[in-house]
């Protein structure tokens, strides 16, 4: 597969690299340095940096955001935000896979689109970032990534997929899936917030507000796991 050139990439990250040269290691596999007649190295070095900037980042973020979260809560929510599978979910919105050069092996076996390969890069490229632009660069683009993930309440955001729990739990008792609609949505077009609520056997068992489906749908699901677990109002 020819790798197309990183111009679209740079778009999506919202940064435009002065030189290229950290760009093209953070999207250069090992198995490519290893296989092809090529000098220039691979992400491995950038991507540890990059993962000690993001944690720095996320610690900064988290403790300017929740001002009343204790370090525990911090900590736990810095971890799930820095964890493989959501550096990957990001790398993916990106479209970081199509520019990831790897070797005859990862290609065949599909290598840009697995989770461990996503996440190096994309802790790489927040090094190049960083390298390239400085420390001021690289916050604004980690910023983009989380800003979403962010804007919801603390016990959301440290919390596993609260939508995919809600679904299991209704599987494990024999019930019918959750039923999510959506109630309200108000607000300029660059500023949109919108309201869901979430059906169980038909009744509303939880609501959440948020700046995207996605995060007020988490946000009702979190609202009915707490209300179902704590027996709350007789819904199961």
């Amino acid at each position: 597969m020819t790798v197309p050139a990183p111009d679209q990439l740079q778009e999506s990250l919202g940064y435009l690299f002065s030189d290229s040269t950290q760009l093209d290691l953070a999207l250069t596999h090992p198995s490519f340095h290893n296989e092809q007649v090529y000098g220039g190295g691979d992400y491995q070095r950038l991507e540890f940096l990059g993962d000690a900037i993001l944690g720095m980042l996320l610690a900064e973020m988290l403790f300017s955001r929740f001002p009343d979260a204790s370090e525990g809560e911090l900590s736990r929510t810095r971890a799930q935000l820095a964890e493989q599978g959501t550096l990957a979910r990001i790398a993916r919105q990106l479209g970081v896979g199509l520019f990831i050069r790897v070797g005859r092996g990862e290609e065949q076996s599909a290598g840009r689109d697995k989770d461990s390969i996503l996440c190096d890069v994309l802790e790489a490229l927040i090094a190049a970032v960083y390298l390239d632009g400085g420390l001021e660069a690289a916050r604004r683009v980690v910023a983009a990534f989380f800003d979403e993930l962010l804007d919801v309440p603390l016990d959301v955001t440290a919390s596993r997929d609260a939508k995919s729990e809600l679904q299991e739990l209704m599987s494990a008792k024999g019930l019918a899936p959750p039923e999510y609609r959506l109630s309200d949505e108000s607000g300029p077009p660059h500023d949109r917030q919108f309201r869901f609520c979430v059906l169980v056997e038909g009744r509303v068992a939880g609501e959440g507000q948020g700046r995207s489906k996605k995060i007020a749908q988490q946000a009702a699901a979190m609202q009915a796991l707490h209300r179902l677990q704590s027996g709350e109002g007789g819904l199961l």
